[in-house]
């Protein structure tokens, strides 16, 4: 059902990525289902699910009742009779009605079975702020979710990554959380769909440097790419790792980079607080204590509840707070 491509590798935004990637995944397995709330007749909010009910009909791409319990559970009953389905939450804020199927059941029952049972199931959160939206509409809960053992935790930051990502998430036989950015849902970028994947959980070298370390996953690998070019011009040398995967973490290629930089600012837009970057810095310290040249810095939101539109760029990290960083971590 997918058209036929002229080439292996085209722009795209990451939206168009990700609707490819799940046309791709309909079209290669029958037991691959999409469901969630307005994803057939509308497309989705995001328009990320455009066109598949249109292609693969009613049963495959599957428009549910507001209720993302509901969704969650039947997904799982679903997972439990062979199928692989693939639900969509509408926003961040909206899956804690969901919560308690995703942390005691999805999460769990492979374990309680001794490993007889597999879910794979895949959800779908677009999660973060920047796009002027209203209360639970720019949220980035994934910490809730990765401190749960059983479930797998990534995040896309380009349109490639969107592409492949997708993929190998709907071909995991865990569960898997995908936070999609959603203020980068129309940043271009190419999509080879004839490459041969790396690891899911594998962190990439997004930009090479030699004088510290940003790390970073989702929408803020855009913004520590952004500051390392600033500072190049200021001649500092700044390392991007895109970490990709939050549960697991890619320790190794994170040490390895810290290593050779002997600095290291994680960057994130949920709040500092118990955030990711915590479970980083504790790591890294661990690992690279005689290497490092200052203390591991984290550059993250407030400890507060999102703020209203007019007030998020005060909220989320942005340049001028990461090079701050980037600045107190080479004075030291």
């Amino acid at each position: 059902m997918s058209q036929t491509m002229d080439r292996t590798t085209r722009t795209m935004p990451i939206a168009k990525a990700l609707n490819e990637s799940l046309r791709k995944a309909l079209d290669d397995d029958p037991k691959v289902l999409v469901m969630g709330e307005d994803v057939g007749k509308l497309g989705g909010v995001f328009r990320i699910t455009d066109g598949l009910q249109k292609d693969f009909g009613e049963s495959r791409v599957i428009d549910t009742p507001l209720a993302e319990s509901g969704i969650i559970g039947t997904a799982i009953g679903l997972a439990l009779r062979g199928y692989r389905p693939v639900t969509e939450i509408q926003f961040d804020g909206f899956v804690f009605p969901a919560y308690d199927q995703i942390v005691t059941q999805l999460a769990k029952m492979h374990a309680r079975a001794l490993g007889k049972i597999k879910l794979p199931v895949v959800i779908r959160i677009p999660y973060g702020g920047g796009i002027g939206a209203v209360e639970h509409h720019s949220e980035s809960p994934e910490a809730l979710f990765a401190h749960v053992a059983g479930l797998k935790i990534v995040s896309p930051s380009n349109a490639n990554d969107a592409y492949w990502m997708l993929q190998q998430a709907i071909q995991c036989d865990d569960p898997v959380i995908f936070f999609e950015p959603k203020r980068r849902y129309w940043d271009k970028g190419e999509v080879d769909v004839a490459a041969v994947p790396g690891d899911l959980h594998k962190a990439v070298v997004a930009r090479p440097g030699t004088d510290l370390t940003l790390a970073a996953y989702g929408p803020m690998v855009k913004v520590c790419l952004e500051a390392a070019a600033v500072a190049a011009e200021e001649g500092r040398s700044l390392e991007v790792v895109d970490l990709r995967s939050l549960s697991p973490i890619d320790f190794d290629t994170v040490q390895a980079s810290v290593e050779r930089t002997g600095r290291l600012v994680v960057v994130h837009e949920a709040p500092v607080f118990y955030g990711a970057g915590g479970e980083i810095a504790a790591r890294i310290t661990e690992r690279s204590f005689y290497h490092l040249e200052a203390p591991v810095l984290r550059v993250g939101g407030f400890h507060a509840p999102y703020p209203p539109a007019r007030l998020e760029e005060e909220y989320l990290p942005g340049l001028d707070r990461v090079l701050d960083a980037v600045d107190r971590a080479l004075a030291f």
